[in-house]
């Protein structure tokens, strides 16, 4: 594909299209390709294949990492009695949501959720319309812009009450010059104690060659820049929180629904934390 294409996403009726670049690759809409979606284009794809032939394990991690969001999610709604959750970088909307996971246990369950792409802008339109549940809303804007997460966050929840923040494979395109701690730290900080923090990171020792080899793939390919990290750096998004046994684990590996489970292909470090 030469130059830029531009292309319309509006999947509802009455509301305005929303400009796609699809001569560049989004993270969104290359794992959608991963997890066997339809939105996507050429250029996610080429990004995809690019990247599993560096890790061919790709996609079992990926999809790991889906089961650990739900089985977080499933954990707090059921056993923690957490009605909030905050979901940033939330990608396209696909099977297991935290609003369905969340709201099958509690159907009053408030869930906002927020992306930076329009591809999944133009899906949470469909999605904030769909089934009989609790409140769901979308926010598009960007994770580091902390004072507008935070603002709109506050019209939805009720931010003296515990919320869930939920960091899923999102803190990875954040710079360490950008520093993420802060980030994380600031929104943690605007959130009642009693509140969680969930977090999934791609790992740069686990699978170590494999994971460099992928990201810098997908950094020749992508806007959005990956940057992996060690065991120690996501640990130090929990810093002052309780972390929830087993720690911070590879992602099968917490809380797994079988020894089989808990076996199965997985790159990234995941864990959560209560405030």
């Amino acid at each position: 594909m030469s130059g830029n294409e531009w292309r319309d996403a509006a999947p509802d009726a009455g509301t305005p299209p929303v400009k796609i670049d699809t001569s560049v690759a989004h993270i969104a809409r290359v794992q959608d390709y991963w997890l066997g979606g339809r939105d996507n284009f050429a250029a996610d794809r080429h990004a995809g294949d690019e990247a599993v032939a560096a890790f061919p394990g790709l996609v079992a991690s990926v999809r790991s990492t889906r089961a650990f969001l739900a089985r977080t999610v499933r954990y707090l709604a059921a056993e923690e009695g957490i009605r909030q959750f905050l979901d940033i970088g939330t990608g396209i909307p696909t099977a297991g949501n935290t609003h369905e996971v969340a709201q099958a246990i509690a159907p009053d369950a408030l869930v906002l959720y927020m992306d930076n792409d329009p591809v999944v802008f133009a899906h949470a339109r469909g999605l904030l319309a769909s089934g009989p549940h609790g409140s769901t809303a979308y926010l598009d804007t960007d994770l580091r812009d902390t004072g507008t997460v935070l603002a709109e966050a506050a019209r939805m929840l009720d931010l003296t009450q515990p919320v869930a923040l939920v960091l899923m494979s999102v803190l990875q395109f954040i710079a360490d010059g950008e520093d993420p701690w802060k980030i994380v730290t600031t929104l943690l900080d605007a959130l009642a104690p009693g509140s969680f923090l969930v977090v999934s990171h791609p790992a740069n020792d686990i699978e170590a060659r494999v994971m460099a080899n992928m990201a810098a793939r997908l950094n020749q390919l992508m806007a959005e820049q990956v940057t992996l990290r060690s065991h120690a750096e996501v640990e130090r998004f929990f810093r002052g929180l309780r972390l929830l046994p087993p720690g911070i684990v590879r992602v099968p590996e917490w809380r797994p629904d079988s020894a089989e489970a808990a076996g199965r292909v997985g790159t990234l470090w995941g864990g959560v934390g209560q405030k």
